[in-house]
């Protein structure tokens, strides 16, 4: 096991590198200039000269990156170009309420869609079947920023229920919440019938219904746990994608995280905060590939990671 973790981390190395220069020469290619943003619509050439110089934009490409890397190795993200304060002091203040809001969205959808996808699998033909995956596909199938909107309406303009938007108690997390979570619920629901389904149809569970084991142990016991194994990397992965992949929900809901930041510092062309948050969202996809690999340990004990 050991040996595997660290395989896996140094493997993450050459991924990471790609993406940083990708991501360094991408953001170079925004239109606008950073320098003539920070120095403001009446500054002369040379007032945004010497903001190139301070910004680091001032040497070739080459040369920039070489200096990107090598403070990112030592743990210096640089400064903002727009709040002139260190890029790990601003993602650090936004990444709790996106880690919280991405954590309440996966919560609820997890149980919601392995409920739906269990009873959709076990029912599947019937009624049940019909109406979970009608409420998948509909969840799938809304666009988060609309689906979004119509919360709002409904329960805080016309019901007065919830707050519209904002980061604060409870409340705040429901709407938002929901909207983050449908498609990544319907998903999981799809997901977890499909699986069911499949593994419904082994020798070993037909043996099990044969031997008289009662239907209740052969679904949660010998379907459900081997079903869960592929169901394990799609939740792996959609919690990825909630993590990295919040913008339009923050947007709407006036969500104080990391998509609204990264909105922000591209309009700004604020480089070493884009630059930042991007590593920071490919290494959250690394790390969370790990565990799910180290999870399908736990899931199915015949799994050896070698």
């Amino acid at each position: 096991m050991l040996v595997f973790l660290i395989r896996r981390l140094v493997g993450t190395v050459p991924v990471l590198v790609a993406v940083s220069i990708f991501v360094f020469g991408f953001v170079r290619l925004l239109p606008g200039d950073p320098a003539r943003l920070v120095a403001g619509p009446d500054a002369t050439a040379q007032d945004v000269a010497a903001v190139r110089i301070e910004l680091g934009l001032d040497g070739p490409l080459l040369q920039q990156y070489v200096r990107y890397m090598g403070q990112t190795l030592r743990g210096e993200l640089g400064r903002s170009a727009k709040t002139r304060q260190p890029v790990a002091h601003e993602i650090g203040a936004r990444f709790m309420p996106t880690l919280w809001l991405t954590v309440a969205a996966m919560a609820w959808a997890l149980a919601f869609g392995l409920l739906v996808g269990v009873i959709s699998g076990v029912r599947r033909g019937r009624w049940q079947d019909h109406a979970g995956m009608v409420m998948a596909i509909s969840g799938i199938s809304f666009p988060s920023f609309w689906l979004g909107l119509l919360l709002i309406d409904l329960f805080s303009v016309r019901l007065g229920w919830l707050p519209t938007g904002g980061y604060g108690d409870w409340t705040h997390f429901v709407l938002p919440s929901i909207t983050l979570g449908a498609g990544v619920a319907a998903v999981l629901a799809r997901f977890t019938r499909s699986a069911f389904v499949e593994v419904s149809a082994e020798d070993y569970v037909r043996t099990a219904r044969a031997k008289g084991v009662p239907e209740r142990m052969v679904v949660w016991k010998h379907t459900l746990r081997n079903a869960l194994i592929p169901v394990v990397t799609m939740t792996g992965l959609q919690f990825g994608f909630l993590l990295g992949g919040s913008i339009v929900v923050e947007t709407v809901f006036s969500w104080p995280g990391l998509g609204r930041l990264l909105i922000d510092s591209v309009s700004f062309r604020d480089y070493p905060v884009i630059q930042a948050e991007i590593l920071l969202f490919s290494l959250e996809f690394v790390l969370i590939n790990l565990i799910v690999d180290v999870l399908y340990a736990f899931v199915n004990p015949e799994i050896r990671l070698k």
